[in-house]
């Protein structure tokens, strides 16, 4: 067999792999995500009662209103502050990514705990005495940041820690809030894999759409 029909086999081969491999099997991919799984496909992009795109279900949100359920703490705040205007340098880390912060570090202390100081532009609201300051029983991800600062999720228990607040800010029943947060309650995964989460963004659209109980 000559070199040249040799060679002319090797390259079809590779052109009909590169086709199969480049061409048709991402667009299949791209078909059958747009067919099963368009909302996941698309971004998983959660919309208000507008109708306008307000986030993505898979990525956090700071939410600090008393108004609403509250999110975890974040090192970047969820990526939203702009890097020439970084005081607080929540962008160090990246715009992904957890403190690496030793517990015995005292700047994770601080921002636990808080630091007081005669001028208030150095003193620094911990989180415990924020949420004390609320009445809201701190859980570990109300004080602590997750591994990636993205989390859209709380605990249960997280989010059941700020009813009292947040129904007295919304003249809202208790019991009202407590239905809504079980009814945004993620499940575990495959019913064994992860944790019980409630997912801030949706939880938050849903109480905005909710109303005060006859």
């Amino acid at each position: 067999m000559s070199f040249a029909r040799e060679a002319s086999r090797a390259v079809r081969s590779t052109l009909v792999l590169w086709v199969i491999t480049a061409i048709a099997y991402p667009l299949i991919m791209i078909a059958f995500g747009q067919i099963v799984f368009p909302f996941q496909a698309n971004g998983s992009l959660l919309k208000n009662a507008k109708g306008d795109v307000v986030g993505s279900a898979l990525i956090g949100q700071p939410f600090t209103s008393d108004r609403y359920f509250n999110s975890r703490p974040s090192t970047t705040s969820y990526s939203t502050a702009d890097p020439k205007k970084d005081e607080a340098k929540v962008l160090q880390t990246g715009v992904s990514g957890a403190s690496n912060l030793a517990p015995s570090n005292p700047a994770l202390i601080d921002r636990i705990k808080g630091k007081p100081d005669p001028d208030p532009e150095k003193a620094i609201e911990g989180d415990l005495p924020r949420l004390q300051k609320a009445g809201i029983k701190p859980t570990a991800d109300l004080v602590y940041t997750s591994g990636s600062s993205l989390d859209p999720h709380i605990t249960p228990e997280g989010a059941i820690a700020q009813i009292e607040r947040v129904a007295k800010t919304r003249a809202l029943q208790p019991n009202q809030l407590a239905d809504l947060i079980k009814q945004n309650t993620d499940g575990r995964f495959l019913g064994i894999f992860g944790e019980l989460g409630v997912n801030v963004l949706k939880l938050n659209l849903a109480l905005d759409a909710l109303k005060p109980a006859s």
